[in-house]
């Protein structure tokens, strides 16, 4: 079983930035690629990138250039820095880890998930 407890949302002004923490508990994180997934209210949960266990990223169109996801193993914790935000923005954000080392966009492929933090974006 992994845990996973996000932090780092809350209100910020179209074009800034915040940083996203999920803090994992439980086992090492180093074994899973972990995803950020985030759902705005009357939207299906949508894809916003993950990290492999190499490293390797991949991201949603809409966020990329602008959002970057990193992995502190020996934290045990996964960040997601967020720039050049806008209304758009504006969701819970998800942390999930999967087993394997390739990246899913799907939300099935993902078993552990935390509770979410919420973004929103003011314009």
């Amino acid at each position: 079983q992994v845990q996973l407890v996000e932090s780092g949302g809350g209100l910020v002004q179209a074009g800034g930035s915040l940083r996203l923490s999920c803090a994992a508990s439980g086992r090492p994180i180093s074994i899973y690629t972990m995803g950020w997934f985030r759902q705005a209210p009357g939207e299906e949960r949508e894809f916003v990138g993950a990290i492999t266990q190499s490293d390797s990223t991949k991201y949603a169109d809409s966020v990329k250039g602008r959002f970057t996801i990193s992995r502190d193993n020996a934290k045990n914790a996964v960040y997601l820095q967020m720039n050049s935000l806008t209304p758009e923005d504006t969701a819970v954000y998800y942390c999930a880890a999967k087993p394997g080392s390739t990246v899913k966009v799907t939300t099935y492929e993902y078993i552990y998930w935390g509770q979410g933090t919420q973004v929103t974006v003011s314009s």
